[in-house]
Parts: C-alpha cells; sequence; structure tokens
C-alpha cells in the first residue's frame, strides 16, 4: 500500500475530512489509494501560534507516528497565481491547511476514510508499507540460489561460491529473483522497514574449520510476541511466533543443529550474532566480517 508520511497536525486534519489538499513542492503521478501517515515530527512553535489552524484540532487526538487514515489521491494540479489566489478567496479553511505558493503543487484527496492506527515509523516521499503476510507473499517471487561476480545465476550453493558471490541489494534481488538466506533477509529488511517493530536480523555459523554452515534470518516484536520470519529455509517457511525472545532464538538453533547439522557438531562452535545493515556487493569473507563484528548472543543471559 502506498503512505504518504506528513506532520501533525495535518495528517489529523486529513483523517478529520477537514484538510482535502495536501500541497507540496514537488509534483507526483501517482494516482490511487494511499495511507496518510502522521509523522513522529513534533509539532514546531511556529505553526502552535497559528491559532486559526490550531483551533481546528481544539480536542481532537493527534497520532504521532501511526498510519491513520486512508484515501485516494485523484490529482496533482500546478499552483499558479490564479490557483492561490482563488483558493484564499473561496476556501480559506483549506488554504489555512496548507501552504499555497505560485510554483507549488496542490495533492486532491478525495474518499477519506479513518481506519485503526497502524504504528510505524514513516519515510520521505511516497513510500510503500507492508505487513508481515503481504510480505511474505512478495518474498514467494525470490527462489534459493546465488549471483556471481559476473551477474550469472546458480541454483546450488557450491564450492563455486566462496569466491564468485557477491551480496546483492534488495532492487537486485528483485529483479533477478534469486538469494540465499543472506540476500533473503535484506530484501525482507527493506520490506519490513516501514514497520514499527523492532526488527533484528541474525547470524548463525557453526565454526567447523571447513565449510562452517550458517543461516541469516528475520525476528521482530509486535504485541509483546516475537516472530521469526522464515522464507529462504524452505523447511520452516512461514511465521513462527514465540513468547521471549530466547525462545525464538534457541528454537532456531535447536533447528539449526538438528536439521543442518544432523545433530553431529560440538554446541560450543556454533555461535550466533545480531547484524545489522551490510554494505551490499561484499564478497562471502567480507560478509561474515560484518556479521561477526556485530554483537555476539549468549542465549544463557538473555
Amino acid at each position: 500500500m502506498k503512505v504518504l508520511s506528513i506532520t501533525e497536525p495535518f495528517a489529523t486534519l486529513i483523517k478529520e475530512k477537514k484538510k482535502k489538499i495536501e500541497t507540496r513542492s514537488w509534483k507526483t503521478d501517482y494516482r490511487g489509494e494511499l495511507y496518510i501517515h502522521a509523522s513522529a515530527t513534533k509539532i514546531s512553535k511556529e505553526l502552535i501560534k497559528r491559532k486559526e489552524l490550531m483551533a481546528l484540532v481544539d480536542n481532537t487526538l493527534l497520532n504521532f507516528g501511526n498510519i491513520i487514515c486512508k484515501c485516494h489521491l485523484v490529482d496533482c494540479i500546478y499552483m499558479n497565481e490564479e490557483y492561490v489566489n482563488k483558493m484564499k478567496k473561496d476556501n480559506y479553511q483549506e488554504y489555512i491547511c496548507g501552504e499555497y505558493k505560485e510554483g507549488r503543487y496542490a495533492w486532491i484527496l478525495e474518499d477519506i476514510e479513518v481506519i485503526e492506527p497502524i504504528k510505524s515509523k514513516g519515510q520521505l516521499n511516497i513510500w510503500n508499507y507492508y505487513n508481515e503476510y503481504e510480505i511474505m507473499n512478495l518474498m514467494q517471487n525470490i527462489d534459493y540460489g546465488w549471483l556471481d561476480k559476473n551477474g550469472n545465476k546458480h541454483r546450488v550453493a557450491d564450492e563455486k561460491i566462496s569466491n564468485n558471490y557477491m551480496l546483492q541489494n534488495p532492487k537486485e534481488i528483485i529483479k533477478n529473483k534469486i538469494g540465499v538466506c543472506w540476500d533473503q533477509v535484506e530484501l525482507e529488511r527493506y520490506y519490513f522497514k516501514g514497520n514499527d517493530w523492532n526488527v533484528k536480523t541474525y547470524f548463525i555459523v557453526y565454526y567447523d574449520g571447513g565449510k562452517c554452515p550458517t543461516h541469516t534470518f528475520l525476528t521482530y516484536e509486535k504485541n509483546d510476541k516475537y516472530f521469526w520470519f522464515e522464507h529462504s529455509w524452505k523447511r520452516f517457511e512461514g511465521i513462527h511466533e514465540y513468547n521471549t525472545k530466547k525462545d525464538l532464538l534457541l528454537d532456531v538453533r535447536d533447528k539449526f543443529i538438528r536439521y543442518e547439522l544432523s545433530n553431529q557438531c560440538d554446541s560450543e562452535n556454533i555461535v550466533l550474532y545480531e547484524y545489522k545493515k551490510p554494505k551490499y556487493h561484499i564478497t562471502i569473507l567480507e560478509f561474515f566480517k560484518h556479521c561477526e563484528s556485530g554483537v555476539k548472543i549468549l542465549l544463557e543471559d538473555i
């Protein structure tokens, strides 16, 4: 779903149908359904001094950091001097709810509908919001495999991957429709970035002195529950719910030992790291170093 982040009180004015035109310095060709997101930005002192404007939201709950309504963006009109003057004369309430100047654009909103607030971080420009089930559906377009430095696709992670692998960025993964767990987690991170669910990514590795089997996965918190979001590991594809973070991480570790290591391992050589977004187009060795520079997780301390 397309979303537009707007500062308060303007987002709430749209929700309350007191403002049906959003004014911007830039043009958009997008037309269609649009969520309105009230950004977390505090109301400035200058706006608070605008008593006519603030009176429109007296005794109205503001919703900082939430998607609060949906509408249809039906037109984008270039403002000339005539348009600005006409708006000031014929629709004064709308006029004080925007920035009407020649050279700016009026985004015309219709069919405004209040929705249950959705906690969200927000982003610049028009952005996409997906819930976890929509993200899982989007991930169905991605096959397991890897892309080498020359852009060739490989369906099996064999010995060739060691010196030829390149971590893709999300747009490349969407275009190429292929990626190992390392790549797929970056695409999942990209899809989840509009959500305010404390998303984390993890790297589990068994240091066996040889191939060093690994897996990366993404988790998030929602409604006081913890979720393991898994697509690339087909045996456990889905969204798995847990009461605690420790339960989640222990379960992934135990499944890794049983199904990837066939219970043949020295548990002291299994290490779990929490890692942040890496640079794209890095090699296997660089990816390992990035993950190992993250936070080493001691499950007994969680």
